[in-house]
């Protein structure tokens, strides 16, 4: 995971519910062609079973890739898991693990496969999942995806095009504003930055996921308030290590700082 930083703010407290079900273990396998589709996961949106194991794998025509896209997510957090696989669901193929409540962004595959794999524990259960999927030809990234509490202004998703974001009034844009289309290899494109997500004006830190992504201090390019106190949480997939870069960096010298901590060591500040 990469991640690009840039300084400080105050913390962002989230209250779930979840739904407790009562129903029997669930084993399902699902081979999906086409042009496009929708998955959901089993019981959707009434709750999954515990115990669920199921997997879904999708296969488009050659010279094509695969854009999933979350319409609805809500799993038990750090116990009931959604992978994500670049191909076939095998341990070198896995893109990412999805879990919690926050929808995720689109995701396009390198090749012609993509696989999911849900697998839930004994005991709590959540709405679950639904998204969709098409496949996408060679010369297009597909829809970076939409912003909650923002606007999206773009409609072509081929290369060369952009895409630009904005938040509604009483939050602020974190990430890029404007994301543009690129040829990455000879049958392949995507976007040049993840995609940005608008956080509420009084509101910073969080949990993060995914291979890459961006913190920026609360109102960034301007000025953060005074009393700010923020923690982000950046977590990565076993086995990994995560790369913090930063892109810019002002604090009040001696009054306003900013630690980084992992699992070990000290911490740096």
């Amino acid at each position: 995971m990469t991640v690009e930083v840039s300084a400080w703010s105050r913390v962002l407290l989230l209250s779930v519910g979840l739904l407790a079900v009562s129903v029997t273990a669930q084993n399902c396998s699902h081979i999906l062609q086409g042009p496009n589709g929708t998955i959901q996961s089993p019981g959707f949106p009434y709750g999954y079973p515990n115990y669920a194991n199921c997997t879904w794998t999708i296969t488009a025509e050659e010279q094509n890739r695969i854009q999933l896209v979350f319409q609805s997510f809500a799993l038990e957090e750090d116990f009931d898991v959604l992978s994500i696989y670049d191909g076939l669901p095998q341990q070198g193929n896995l893109r990412t693990r999805l879990t919690g409540f926050q929808l995720p962004a689109p995701i396009v595959s390198t090749g012609v496969v993509l696989s999911l794999w849900l697998v839930s524990d004994y005991a709590v259960s959540a709405q679950g999942f639904q998204a969709s999927y098409e496949a996408l030809p060679s010369h297009t990234c597909g829809n970076p995806g939409r912003l909650q509490n923002g606007i999206q202004q773009g409609t072509t998703f081929s290369v060369g095009d952009k895409v630009r974001y904005s938040c509604n009034p009483g939050f602020f844009l974190e990430g890029h504003a404007l994301l543009t289309c690129h040829a990455s290899s000879e049958n392949s494109a995507s976007w040049d930055f993840p995609l940005p997500f608008c956080r509420a004006d009084d509101a910073c830190g969080g949990t993060l996921r995914g291979q890459s992504g961006i913190i920026s201090s609360p109102h960034f390019p301007l000025e953060y308030g005074n009393n700010a106190d923020c923690t982000w949480t950046i977590l990565a997939e076993p086995g990994d290590t995560i790369a913090l870069v930063f892109m810019d960096f002002q604090l009040e010298d001696g009054y306003d700082v900013l630690e980084v901590a992992g699992t070990e060591g000290s911490s740096l500040w």
